[in-house]
């Protein structure tokens, strides 16, 4: 075992669950194998605690660097902070730019709050939509985050949430007198929403602009056409979306406007950073209910949304990000192709996944951890693009994964047992408890 093994060993005796985000567990890459931590980061690379060097064709920080890792600008930017002070008993002056900057980039928009984490801010939007409706129910499709509010939908049954994102969520220590609260609907059917509407008091929809599939049928207009009959507050959660296929809200491309939006992850290149932004009729209802946190005013995060807003405006990082995830998409369909696999391509250009349509497929996806890992390579079935990937990059990875493509689909033809090839347990799919 290598050092980083070892320590993820001595973490899941000490910290329940091992760390600190279910998408970053060893389980849901490669259990006995996966190098687990980080010595350093550049570009699209990353160094592991014995110095082996891989190049990151997986999830970049769960999607946080569309800029690579340690952009050289962003950086010099919060050194500057850090140097100047990072805290202090007055308030930072860039929480009042990045606020202005946000709603600059989306007009229909009048205030903002800022808060450091996806989760949090979810939760803050939430509270808000809830004070300005007068209303409890939420109906909600997608995934957002892991606060009470959201876990209340599988009070009544523990695979309500199954479809959005992550099979297995437990409600445990969710007050269960918040069950009813929370109803979900599945992406495209608006069929689903148009009953829960019809069914319950609703005061709130909640949803992902996209994630696995296009909106078809008028979708996304049919939602905001809902919501203005019915006076619900419509929250688009911009965490995952954001910033990764236009200057701002993916809702700008589809010319939908919502009455708050959640942005996250690509909005500080790695830094802690997220923001609420709303309508002011909405907005300006954060007055009447508690929402604080000492560190949410900390310098360091808008100090990093700004200088990555104004890199990301300069490059147009979101047109190279989905150019790239584009032809990454191309060559899975190729390969598929050319080794008669059954692969289905989704998700945003940008936040681009593949699946092999088969009931070995975590069994495969694992085969693909082990052996990319063997080439020096971070990789599952996801690839979160960032600015730094490049063509070379981009090849290898490819020449890497036709020779394991080969293997799948011998396996898959009955030719061989593809656990014959497998050095170790099989990844998770979803929540589960660790040993």
């Amino acid at each position: 075992m290598g050092t980083g093994q070892k320590l993820w060993k001595r973490a899941k005796r000490i910290i329940p669950g091992g760390n600190m985000l279910l998408s970053k567990r060893s389980e849901m890459f490669l259990p006995d194998k996966w190098p687990s931590y980080f010595k350093k980061a550049k570009g699209c690379k990353v160094w592991d605690l014995d110095g082996n060097e891989y190049v990151d064709m997986s999830i970049m920080g769960i999607g946080t660097n569309v800029l690579g890792y340690g952009n050289e600008e962003v950086d010099e930017a919060v050194l500057n902070t850090v140097k100047d002070g990072n805290m202090s008993t007055l308030n930072c002056p860039e929480e009042v730019y990045l606020a202005e900057k946000l709603i600059e980039l989306h007009p229909w928009s009048d205030m903002a709050r800022l808060a450091r984490t996806g989760g949090e801010a979810n939760a803050i939007a939430i509270r808000i939509a809830r004070a300005a409706s007068g209303k409890d129910k939420v109906a909600i499709c997608g995934y957002h985050g892991w606060h009470d509010w959201y876990l209340a939908a599988n009070l009544g049954d523990d695979n309500y949430l199954a479809g959005h994102l992550l099979p297995g969520l437990e409600p445990k220590g969710v007050p269960k007198n918040l069950k009813g609260s929370v109803i979900a609907f599945n992406y495209n059917r608006i069929d689903e929403l148009e009953a829960i509407i019809e069914n319950h008091d609703i005061g709130v929809i909640k949803m992902e602009v996209f994630r696995n599939e296009e909106p078809q049928n008028d979708f996304l207009v049919k939602v905001r056409k809902i919501a203005d009959n019915n006076n619900i507050v419509l929250i688009f959660d911009e965490c995952s979306s954001g910033f990764r296929q236009s200057n701002g809200g993916l809702h700008k491309v589809y010319g939908v406007e919502p009455d708050m939006a959640v942005f996250g992850k690509a909005l500080g290149n790695g830094y802690a950073i997220t923001a609420v932004i709303g309508r002011k009729e909405v907005m300006d209802v954060a007055q009447a209910t508690f929402i604080s946190s000492t560190f949410w005013t900390e310098r360091i995060g808008p100090t990093a949304a700004l200088k990555t807003l104004e890199v990301m405006d300069r490059t147009k990082s979101w047109e190279l990000i989905t150019n790239i995830g584009k032809n990454i998409g191309e060559r899975w369909k190729s390969l598929g192709k050319k080794y008669q696999l059954l692969i289905k391509v989704n998700g945003l250009p940008s936040m681009i996944g593949f699946v092999i349509q088969s009931d070995d497929w975590l069994k495969y996806k694992t085969y693909i951890t082990q052996e990319m890992l063997k080439n020096n390579i971070l990789a599952s079935n996801l690839i979160y693009v960032c600015t730094e990937h490049g063509q070379q990059e981009i090849d290898n990875y490819f020449q890497v994964l036709d020779s394991i493509f080969k293997i799948i689909a011998s396996c898959e033809n009955d030719h061989m047992a593809i656990d014959l090839f497998l050095d170790g347990p099989v990844c998770h799919s979803g929540f589960k408890r660790l040993n």
